[in-house]
């Protein structure tokens, strides 16, 4: 990958460190000090529903940071240091989202051991689509041989997309409309990057799915907090006519770095849980300082935040099902497991998800 020097700002100017600060409020659960102003989301429950199988898959192609920097104004080191990803996995030319939809689909669908038939729906949460029309949803039906006439759909909401769509999932099954449904968060971001650009070392491609189906249990739990704030609109985007997102780095940070643990605070609440019950946190891997900077402010180790970037870098809606997949088959999820889901993408889109695995 040839790259070129377009802009002189180092990445280290475009994104400054931020002051730490101390949030011991945020460590304390039965705190009357803490203040979800404009925050407005109801607990979503659906307890009866069950993660049945998870499902990924990346392209073959691996692209590293040596490859990536060219001319840029940035080093490999900086990205490791500050993104925390050394390599992307990149999609080929004529490789589309919906490939990479329904590979992870059939994985997902095949650890079900369910014919692909037997879906119900299929949603997937995507922000490159394959074409403006029809959904990606539907061109991935059909590369998986699902010819029941299920219906199928796409969610745009950007890296928050995989958490808004497993949430509309499981209000479909918990009231008994539909017995299996898919859902898959699939990116290409490849294709909508300025690879000439500083900000091209954030993405990669990939797909992630999992299978929902009914399962009444004890101690079940499944429970969702979603929100929005469409004044972010212009902070992360494509604009109409351009081929490329547009990030403001500053913006990105400073939302997701205090949204994300104010939403995990308020699903906690929420369900009358603490951090110290939650076995792992699978969020969005935005990038290792955004990451760090959200383990600080709960006030728990870095440790604690399972992590894909080294490897697949930010694979926006992908990102939370693909790494909930490579843990599930890594064997680093047990019974009884309490997951914590969390993740922030454009518009503003975010949200948190609690999950007792089963």
């Amino acid at each position: 990958m040839k790259n070129h020097l377009v802009n002189s700002l180092r990445p280290e100017e475009q994104f400054p460190t931020i002051e730490t600060h101390t949030h011991e409020a945020l460590s304390d659960l039965e705190s009357e000090s803490l203040d979800w102003t404009g925050m407005t989301s109801r607990n979503s429950r659906f307890d009866s529903v069950r993660i049945k199988s998870t499902g990924s898959y990346v392209p073959a192609r691996v692209v590293t940071n040596e490859e990536v920097v060219g001319d840029l104004p940035t080093s490999p080191g900086w990205i490791v240091e500050n993104l925390g990803i050394r390599e992307r996995h990149i999609a080929k030319p004529e490789e589309c989202t919906s490939d990479l939809a329904a590979c992870a689909g059939l994985n997902a669908i095949a650890s079900a051991e369910l014919e692909p038939n037997e879906i119900d729906l299929i949603i997937v949460a995507t922000s490159t689509p394959d074409r403006k029309v029809p959904s990606s949803a539907c061109i991935a039906q059909a590369k998986m041989g699902i010819g029941n006439g299920c219906a199928a759909f796409d969610v745009a909401a950007v890296c928050s997309g995989f958490l808004y769509a497993v949430t509309i999932a499981g209000q479909f099954i918990q009231n008994g409309t539909y017995e299996h449904v898919l859902v898959i968060g699939a990116d290409t971001y490849s294709k909508i990057t300025n690879w000439n650009d500083r900000t091209c070392p954030y993405f990669g491609d990939g797909a992630g799915a999992v299978v929902l189906d009914r399962k009444d249990r004890e101690n079940g739990l499944f429970s969702s907090i979603l929100l929005a704030n469409g004044e972010g609109m212009n902070h992360f985007t494509v604009y109409p006519g351009e081929a490329y997102f547009t990030m403001n780095g500053k913006a990105v940070y400073e939302k997701a770095t205090n949204a994300v643990p104010e939403c995990i605070q308020q699903i906690l609440c929420m369900n009358q849980l603490r951090l110290s019950d939650v076995s792992m946190i699978l969020p969005h891997q935005a990038s290792a300082r955004v990451l760090k900077r959200i383990a600080d402010v709960l006030d728990v180790p870095y440790g604690r935040m399972r992590t894909n970037l080294e490897s697949c870098a930010n694979t926006a809606g992908a990102s939370v099902p693909l790494l909930l997949d490579q843990v599930n088959r890594g064997g680093g999820i047990q019974e009884g497991d309490l997951l914590l889901f969390a993740a922030i993408g454009a518009g503003w889109t975010w949200g948190a998800s609690l999950y007792r695995w089963c």
